[in-house]
């Protein structure tokens, strides 16, 4: 009226108004990051649900490698896919009653181990270098004759091997210390606590075959942390948007005067 001027100026995207907060491509952009994001995260942990169980180590028979008391991230495989070298999880009620055990796997059925030449553990006649034994320690603490694993069963040792209740301890057993392959649930992937990362690889048997492929932990951790950083990183579009609008609103307004 009087000649005033009635025109409105509607509210910027992202200012001070109550209009949508940062442009629509943008906020497309930041709903999809959080979408595929929460896609990542749930998958990557159902899939370590799946393919890991943690266990708490009771005892110090496989120092270095593994301390009492440490949390470890073991594989869940079938026992057919065990191989020299790998750190499993097994039950075996001749061994011990109502827990698992962790130990080494140094032969496999049709191997003969036998200790010590010249201080060395020694698999089908060669002389295997383990690398992963603590320091200054030969596996001659633990002599033992020379053993044939029968088929399908196992020949396990602990890394620490002067207190390590391990196949040597029940060689007078039926069995001759061996586990069949069916009793190992898991295969030790990584130590998680303390954060140790992946076991090493046991490479002083690679003259006799194959080594285990490590699993997929490094893809899972992946895929959790990449869906972790696409959450946070969209859902804080809005903010970051809305505060830039603001400051610019304000600049405007300063400079309009």
């Amino acid at each position: 009226m009087g000649g005033e001027s009635a025109t409105r100026t509607a509210p910027r995207s992202g200012g001070a108004g109550k209009g949508p907060v940062g442009s629509k491509a943008g906020q497309r952009l930041s709903g999809a990051a959080v979408a595929l994001g929460l896609v990542l995260f749930l998958v990557g942990f159902g899939w370590g649900a799946l393919a890991y169980v943690p266990y708490t180590v009771p005892t110090s028979s496989m120092a270095p490698t593994i301390d009492m008391g440490d949390r470890v991230l073991a594989q869940r495989i079938d026992g057919s896919e065990v191989r020299r070298g790998d750190v499993v999880v097994f039950d075996d009620k001749t061994w011990v009653t109502g827990s698992s055990v962790v130990k080494r796997v140094v032969a496999v059925g049709g191997d003969t181990v036998a200790c010590c030449t010249e201080g060395r553990l020694t698999v089908n006649g060669k002389q295997i270098e383990e690398a992963y034994l603590p320091e200054g320690s030969l596996a001659e603490i633990t002599d033992f004759p020379t053993v044939k694993v029968p088929k399908g069963r196992l020949f396990l040792l602990g890394d620490e091997r002067q207190g390590s209740l391990d196949s040597t301890a029940h060689l007078t057993d039926a069995a001759g210390g061996t586990v069949a392959r069916g009793t190992v649930k898991a295969r030790v992937d990584a130590v998680v606590w303390p954060m140790e990362g992946l076991l090493a690889r046991p490479t002083g048997f690679e003259t006799l075959g194959a080594l285990s492929r490590p699993g997929p932990l490094h893809l899972i951790v992946a895929m959790v942390i990449a869906g972790a950083v696409l959450v946070l990183g969209g859902a804080a579009y809005g903010p970051i948007a809305k505060r830039a609008g603001r400051s610019r609103a304000r600049t405007e307004s300063a400079g309009a005067r």
